[in-house]
């Protein structure tokens, strides 16, 4: 049963009792196969305005359970490609209440140790181009982005240990430009962490596979009708990022697509002021002492 006042997760006191009762009764129905539905969709509307909706949804009984057997109640239509939309947005509704609990504090942690990102990997898996996978891909990428949002190491290492990295990258390469953009999002965040950085640094291999993406993507990019300014400002980050290692700062320096260095860019970059900056640092970082940009690099 769902919490109330003096529970563990009892909803916040600004909330009329009206509105109290109505998220507790819907948190019930998520245990009734036959009300879940519209229970689903009622809390995640209320995710973002109810604070401690995570940790409500978290400890009361059968709702997490409910939640996964939404997602895996869907995989039969994966493959073949065979969601039709009322399934995705169904599953959608599920996906952003276990986003509510990846997002909190106070769930966060317990969320991980259950391992419940790696239910979502089989979405982040499917390449059908139509919209329902498309949503379902975006809605699980934003379950993942959550998470890195917190800059917490265990996120970053519980990460490191599954496939997160070569699914991001396959979607930074084929995906939407939104799901490139949360995609690209979460390898910046995985960058921006030591441990992160050492680890695609470690083989050549793992290095290659991110700096041939990037590349791609800044080719694609650099098409008038590609050209995004949020998505470019995370490749420039992931890029300047990577330049803070001594092995991938060398290869950069022959690596680094001619695109960033001309005037391809300019227009973008007169109006973002922080995508400016950090090129300009990537720029100089791959200087060497003479003050121009190697054209070769030895093997990481």
């Amino acid at each position: 049963m769902a919490g109330r006042d003096g529970d563990v997760g009892a909803l916040s006191t600004s909330l009329s009792e009206q509105e109290r009762e109505a998220i507790y009764e819907a948190i019930n129905q998520l245990c009734n196969p036959a009300t879940r539905e519209a229970a689903l969709l009622e809390l995640s509307k209320k995710r973002e305005s109810v604070s401690n909706l995570a940790p409500l949804l978290w400890h009361s009984f059968g709702v997490v359970a409910a939640l996964l057997q939404e997602i895996m109640i869907v995989y039969p239509f994966i493959n073949p490609p065979t969601l039709n939309a009322q399934q995705s947005n169904r599953v959608c509704n599920s996906l952003a209440l276990l986003q509510c609990i990846a997002s909190h504090p106070e769930t966060r942690t317990s969320f991980l140790a259950a391992h419940i990102p790696l239910y979502l990997y089989g979405f982040l898996h499917t390449q059908s181009k139509a919209r329902p996978f498309e949503y379902l891909r975006l809605t699980s990428l934003g379950v993942v982005g959550a998470l890195v949002k917190t800059d917490e190491p265990d996120v970053i290492n519980f990460l490191l240990t599954t496939e997160i990295i070569p699914l991001c990258l396959r979607i930074m390469e084929n995906g939407s430009e939104l799901s490139k953009t949360v995609s690209t999002f979460i390898l910046q965040k995985i960058l921006l962490d030591e441990t992160g950085l050492s680890y695609i640094c470690q083989t050549y291999e793992r290095f290659s596979h991110v700096a041939m993406i990037l590349g791609k993507m800044v080719l694609s990019l650099a098409k008038p009708k590609d050209q995004s300014p949020r998505l470019l400002k995370h490749v420039v980050r992931c890029y300047l990022r990577l330049s803070d290692n001594p092995r991938a700062r060398e290869a950069l320096r022959q690596c680094l697509p001619d695109q960033l260095k001309d005037q391809t860019f300019a227009g973008i970059l007169k109006e973002d002021n922080s995508t400016r900056r950090w090129l300009q640092q990537l720029m100089k970082n791959l200087q060497d002492s003479s003050g121009g940009l190697l054209m070769s690099a030895d093997r990481m």
